[in-house]
């Protein structure tokens, strides 16, 4: 993606990305205002955060195209509240986000830049989260998800 690119909407620039997982299943385009490298990508500490690598943009679920029924492909993991959905591929397992759907007023997705084609990582702009002192319950979560004696997810 490059400046030339970006099309403006009113006052602001925004840019449109395709994105995907590592074998191609899952596909999509998202639109961020403002484009890359501008934004401020979300780098989280969060227990899932650290652990799926996770780099998140947020946006609309509006403003993010899944392909071929790519949405509905996706396979989901839901801890803690339980009112998050971690997507992945069913094929490769690639990380692709979060959708907030039950969350925010808003129905919004936080979608890894990871998951972006021909991005380089190196030159985005970062926003540091505390997400393992902010949100509750504030502590990892890490390996405390899976009941070793029901034999299923707490």
């Amino acid at each position: 993606m490059s400046a030339a690119d970006s099309e403006k909407k009113g006052e602001k620039l925004s840019g449109t990305y395709e994105a995907g997982c590592h074998c191609g299943y899952i596909k999509f385009s998202v639109t961020l205002s403002p484009p890359l490298p501008e934004y401020k990508v979300v780098n989280c500490n969060c227990s899932a955060c650290s652990h799926l690598g996770y780099l998140l943009v947020y946006p609309k679920a509006t403003e993010v195209v899944w392909h071929n029924n790519s949405r509905e492909r996706c396979a989901a993991y839901r801890f803690n509240t339980k009112d998050k959905e971690q997507m992945f591929c069913p094929k490769c397992g690639a990380s692709l986000g979060i959708d907030f759907l039950e969350f925010m007023k808003e129905h919004t997705y936080g979608i890894s830049a990871r998951t972006f084609y021909g991005i380089d990582l190196d030159s985005l702009n970062y926003r540091k989260l505390d997400g393992m002192n902010m949100v509750k319950p504030a502590t990892d979560l890490s390996g405390h998800i899976w009941d070793e004696e029901k034999q299923e997810l707490k």
